[in-house]
């Protein structure tokens, strides 16, 4: 029987705010704790500073614009830059369009990132992508082959 490996994974369990899926926001967002979102955000989203924080977009979930969070759990689209403080799960049906930084990956079969991929070593902070440092990246396109 297979046993999948304990690993340090998502520091922050609390979802203290939910975005429905009936709910569309236009504006950037701050929160702490938790933040879940089933609907659409149009606007920058981050944790408040000092704060770890965990995003949680769900398959309904949608955000157009930037993303500064301490912990993220993705599995809807985000068409922007990522930057994910501590551990970054994507899911099978995340969708990211733009570049992604991050400390720890969980990437599951069937996630699709268009972006390039910039893993930060332990004793670096992530900051936004852009930046210059040294640091280990990876460029991902979306290709669509078919096999018959």
């Amino acid at each position: 029987m297979l046993r999948r490996k304990k690993t340090q994974s998502i520091e922050v369990t609390k979802l203290s705010s939910l975005v429905a899926d009936n709910v569309e926001i236009t504006g950037d967002l701050a929160f702490s704790d938790g933040l879940r979102v089933d609907g659409s955000v149009r606007g920058n989203l981050s944790n408040k500073a000092g704060e770890k924080g965990l995003l949680v977009l769900s398959e309904r979930g949608r955000i157009e614009g930037n993303v500064q969070v301490h912990d993220a759990v993705i599995n809807g689209v985000i068409v922007g830059d990522v930057s994910v403080e501590h551990f970054l799960e994507l899911q099978p049906k995340a969708r990211i369009t733009g570049d992604i930084r991050y400390r720890r990956l969980q990437m599951d079969c069937g996630a699709s990132v268009s972006g390039t991929l910039t893993c930060e070593s332990e004793g670096e902070a992530v900051t936004k992508a852009g930046s210059k440092s040294d640091e280990k990246v990876v460029e991902l396109t979306n290709t669509n082959t078919s096999h018959g």
